[in-house]
């Protein structure tokens, strides 16, 4: 069935996911749970046991059209972070530094599956490092020429980069914007059940390269792209790309020890950018114009992230954000035991699709489940993975995930195609999930 399903371009996707929202706040009573500041995150969130009628807030159809360019300057820091990366990277593809770069890495390999495996840990380890999401989206084109120079596909490109981050993003322990913030509004040590839970990581991305691999030789989309250059790499080409790269680690680091966002990221590219210019002979003049072309080039994918953002702005202002929590929430407190933690993942995976935002569901679900846990009589660590199998792992998949679409629409794949391969992929990986729940049960 779901083979003969047409969907419609993602733009299309969000701007009617825009008008549900709408819609909906129409239907569904408003209501609030209360909200404190936890001490250990600094983050406001909700009060278990404290959800209440409030007065209605219908969104009406000026409202729904100012939601479109208000989502896209809530979105500001993450639209500027897909502009500068996306431009830098474009700037070293203007040079031929990648065409090189790519060319002598697949004429070197007869075991192309090897590089596949290798590139998926790499994009995983950034995953759940620092939650790499939307940064992927101005590495696709490389990626396409990296996996059709292997002999596969544009599914392939994704799933090495998109899939792999994603993977390592909901089941790494110390993603600061997953894992490891419901870890600290559920009261856990940082590292509780730390060897379930880096096995879980270990399994989990074992489980994805093995399905991506397997799924390369049915990699039927296969877009036309630059060939890699027959002309061997040089030492400056490898310099570019160590500068272009560089950023990711002082970021890193950052996002670890030193509370960085998006804004340190860019600010970040932004010299590395002008840095690669410069050595590649573009001169000043030449670098802006060039970096300037490879931020038009980024510009439909960074507004896809506004469009996204504007679905959770109208839930927000039509005040059922909080409502829905509410209705899938509270039958869990009626179910016993351990099945009521297994119905935490599909639970935080439809919350996932009018709450994006990882940290922000984690905000809004972790005070609520936590507690739950404790009532039902399981570890509040089951609460825990469930978020991350649930919600974390649906950014592969979600219809309102911009990033995710943009990063579609750069590869050429078809919205309903890449689910023919993300779901069963997702599902099988989700199994660590519930496995790794049954362990700290």
């Amino acid at each position: 069935m779901l083979m003969k399903l047409r969907f419609p371009h993602p733009m299309v996707l969000l701007l009617v996911a825009i008008a549900v929202a709408a819609v909906l706040t129409w239907i569904l009573p408003a209501g609030a749970y209360e909200r404190v500041v936890d001490a250990a995150t600094g983050r406001q969130v909700v009060v278990p046991g404290s959800y209440a009628h409030v007065d209605p807030a219908p969104v009406g159809l000026m409202g729904t059209l100012l939601a479109v360019p208000l989502g896209i300057v809530a979105g500001a820091d993450v639209i500027v972070t897909i502009l500068f990366v996306g431009g830098a990277f474009a700037l070293l593809d203007g040079t031929g530094a990648l065409s090189r770069l790519v060319g002598g890495l697949v004429g070197r390999t007869r075991r192309p599956y090897v590089i596949v495996a290798a590139v998926c840990t790499a994009f995983a380890t950034l995953g759940a490092l620092e939650n790499m999401h939307e940064e992927i989206i101005a590495l696709v084109p490389v990626m396409l020429v990296l996996s059709r120079g292997l002999g596969f596909g544009a599914v392939t490109a994704l799933a090495m980069s998109l899939g792999s981050a994603v993977v390592g993003a909901a089941f790494g322990p110390t993603n600061p914007f997953a894992g490891g913030l419901a870890q600290k509004i559920a009261e856990l040590p940082a590292l509780a059940d730390g060897a379930i839970r880096f096995g879980m990581l270990i399994v989990a991305l074992a489980i994805w390269i093995g399905w991506t691999i397997s799924q390369t030789k049915r990699d039927d989309v296969r877009p036309e792209v630059t060939a890699p250059s027959l002309d061997p790499p040089t030492g400056r080409d490898a310099l570019m790309l160590a500068l272009v790269i560089a950023p990711f680690g002082p970021y890193v680091y950052g996002v670890l020890a030193l509370d960085y966002g998006f804004n340190e990221l860019s600010a970040l590219f932004l010299v590395a950018g002008y840095a690669v210019g410069l050595i590649s002979g573009m001169g000043i003049r030449g670098t802006t114009e060039r970096y300037l072309e490879g931020m038009a080039t980024m510009l439909t994918a960074a507004l896809f992230v506004g469009f996204a953002r504007s679905i959770s702005l109208v839930l927000t202002e039509g005040r059922i954000i909080d409502t829905i929590l509410y209705g899938l929430a509270t039958p869990l407190d009626d179910v016993p035991g351990f099945l009521a933690g297994g119905l935490m993942v599909p639970m935080q995976a439809l919350l996932h699709i009018p709450v994006v935002s990882n940290s922000g569901q984690a905000v809004l679900t972790m005070p609520i489940l936590a507690p739950l846990a404790d009532l039902l009589g399981f570890s509040r660590q089951v609460s825990v993975i469930a978020y991350q199998t649930g919600g974390a792992l649906s950014d592969g998949w979600i219809p309102t995930n911009g990033a995710m679409l943009a990063m579609l629409i750069a590869a050429k794949v078809p919205y309903g195609r890449w689910l023919r391969f993300a779901v069963p992929g997702f599902l099988l990986v989700a199994i660590v999930g519930f496995v790794g729940m049954a362990l700290v049960y």
